[in-house]
């Protein structure tokens, strides 16, 4: 499937140019990514996925809930809801999302050109892993991980977790809000 993106400049307005996802990459035109992390209800857990090994970024490592691309037209909410079901099921609505902030970033790996506007959204509910549908060619496992062990992940040089720098800063600080308040 073709997935239309939104390009956009280096200030992350809209050029009213839409691009394929792999013409975005190879040329390494902006672009709007998202990216959610499902919240256990007494803030003490977080759902990760584990990238599938055949992914060309980051196989094998854990990552946020779930995340993508904003696909043309979509607004940054829209794509936190559409990628959940996707890729592992769930049915999150705009009401569930609370967006805690945003990025820019550029990752070159491969022939692979990211170049990303962020936005960044928890959700908090309590998920059954019984009941999660994985999207096999993207995830290969779910885990709940004490937001603890994430800490200690993010500070032993992101062990086992991808590089998202942002992802990681914006959940660390969202943890480090919510115990001060």
């Amino acid at each position: 499937m073709n997935e239309f993106l939104d390009v956009l400049n280096e200030n992350g307005e809209y050029t009213n140019r839409v691009a394929k996802r792999e013409e975005c990459h190879k040329k390494g035109l902006w672009h709007k990514a998202v990216v959610v992390f499902i919240i256990s209800n007494d803030n003490k857990r977080v759902l990760l996925q584990q990238r599938s090994a055949n992914k060309k970024l980051w196989p094998n490592l854990w990552d946020m809930t779930a995340g993508g691309h904003v696909l043309s037209g979509e607004l940054g909410y829209q794509a936190v809801i559409r990628e959940a079901k996707e890729e592992i099921g769930i049915d999150l609505s705009k009401n569930d999302l609370e967006f805690i902030g945003a990025t820019i970033s550029e990752d070159i790996k491969k022939d692979i050109i990211n170049r990303h506007f962020n936005e960044y959204f928890i959700a908090h509910c309590d998920i059954d892993l019984n009941e999660i549908t994985l999207q096999e060619e993207e995830v290969q496992d779910i885990k709940w991980f004490d937001k603890e062990d994430i800490m200690k992940r993010v500070n032993n040089n992101y062990e086992d977790l991808t590089t998202k720098i942002g992802c990681w800063n914006h959940l660390m600080k969202y943890f480090e809000i919510i115990e001060n308040n």
